[in-house]
Parts: structure tokens; sequence; C-alpha cells
């Protein structure tokens, strides 16, 4: 455990010397802010329209404007945040390989399942320190502009999201173990998604796929009830164990 410990650490100081680490937490801090302001300038964004188009005899109805809306924002502008973290750390594991430190470390006795976990658990502790940032920088102006209740099972639709984002995780890592460059991993990945996200456009299947915890929104407003996630929550958290426990496998396996 020590081996692992101190490989930890190293990563952990890896992501903060690259600045990798501070961009993550501004990018979830802007996102945010971002989302309540949005929600804070649509009704002068809808004044400014209504000016504009009264001449084209077209008119804009009263926007009404509460915690809702900007919740709403939250879960179009997240899945923007979970790519741009994807993308920033997409070559945690085949930047080894392309640096050639890997072999370096390997050779020194570490254990290969040693090197994966404490990846893993580098981009899962920034992922979830980055997001519930983000999330409590939203929920801390929500109740700063409106403190009402308009929205519903605020931390059930959230904890949809943070899940999708940790199996996301685990498909980068699996994919890694896979491919030899971050371009291979990550657009492999994003395939991945894409295929499952298409998949879930079967009614008969969707409910049951990680794509559905996209839908998360749908629980702010009372539109969905949370039993209604409960077979994709479960299915994405044991996607997510699979993809690891393949990850470990291919890993263990792949020349270096």
């Amino acid at each position: 455990m020590r081996e692992l410990r101190a490989f930890t650490r190293k990563e952990f100081l890896w992501s903060v010397r690259t600045g990798k680490l501070m961009f993550s937490l501004i990018l979830f801090v802007l996102f945010g802010i971002m989302n309540p302001a949005i929600a804070k300038l649509t009704p002068w964004l809808m004044e400014t329209l209504t000016e504009s188009l009264a001449d084209s005899g077209l008119s804009i109805v009263e926007t009404t404007v509460n915690a809702l809306t900007s919740w709403n924002q939250f879960c179009k502008n997240i899945p923007m945040a979970m790519f741009v973290f994807l993308l920033l750390f997409s070559g945690t594991l085949t930047g080894e390989y392309e640096k050639g430190t890997l072999t370096m470390i390997l050779a020194k006795g570490l254990a290969r399942w040693k090197v994966l976990l404490a990846k893993a658990m580098m981009m899962t502790a920034v992922w979830t320190a980055g997001y519930w940032l983000c999330f409590a920088v939203t929920w801390g102006y929500n109740r700063f502009f409106w403190n009402d209740d308009s929205a519903a099972n605020v931390l059930a639709a959230g904890g949809c999201y943070y899940l999708l984002g940790l199996w996301l995780i685990t498909l980068i890592l699996l994919m890694s173990a896979v491919f030899r460059t971050s371009g291979a991993a990550l657009s492999a990945a994003v395939c991945s998604f894409a295929a499952v996200y298409l998949l879930g456009m079967i009614p008969a299947v969707k409910e049951y796929l990680p794509g559905f915890l996209l839908s998360g929104q749908g629980l702010l407003a009372s539109a969905a009830e949370l039993p209604d996630f409960a077979a994709a929550v479960l299915i994405t958290i044991a996607m997510s164990i699979a993809d690891l426990a393949l990850a470990f496998v291919l890993f263990a396996r792949r020349q270096v």
C-alpha cells in the first residue's frame, strides 16, 4: 500500500504541476456562476428581443425566472464541462506510453494495477471536487438571488450527472488500456458513449442505459420520479465496475 500511496501522490502532484487541477476547478467554478447568471439575465434578454422584434409584429411573453431556471441551465451546461474535463485528462495513462515513463516505473517493480488504480483515484477525486464545487456555487447563488423551492429533487438530479461522469472516467481508462494515444482513447470513449446514447432512443431499453441519466433534469420540475432512474443508476454502476475491471485485465496484458 505504501507504493500505491506514493504513486497516487505523484499523480496529484502531476495534476497540480501541469495546471490541470487548477484549470479544472476554475472551469467548474465558472460554470457554476454561469448557470444563475444566464437565468438572471434572461428577462433582460427577452426585453431586448421584444423591442427589436416589435416592428416585425412578433411579441415575446413575459418570462418568469426562478431557481428552477438556473438549475435547468446547470443540467444543460454540465455535459459541456464534463467533456472538457475528459478532454483534459484523456492522456493521463496514454501520456505515459508516449513519453516512455511507464516502462521505467514498471521496471522498478510497481504493480500495474497500482498504476491504473492511482490514476483512477486521481481522476475521480478531481471530478468529484470540481463537479460538487460547481453544484455548490450554483446552489449558493440560487439561494442568494431567489431563495425559493421551485426546483425539486436538486441533489438527486445532480447525482445523475455526477454518476454519468464517473462512468465516463472508467470508459476513458478502459480505452486507454486498449489504445496508445490520448486522441484514439478519447475518440473511442466518445463513440462508445454515442452508441449507448443512440441505443437509448429505443423506448424499450432507454431507462436501463447510462444515457438516461441525462434526463435527470426532469426530476427538477417533478416531471420524473426517483424510482424511474433506479435501473439506470444500478446499471451505470455495474458498467463502471465492469469497465474498470476490464481495464485492469487489458492493462496487465498489454506491451508497454
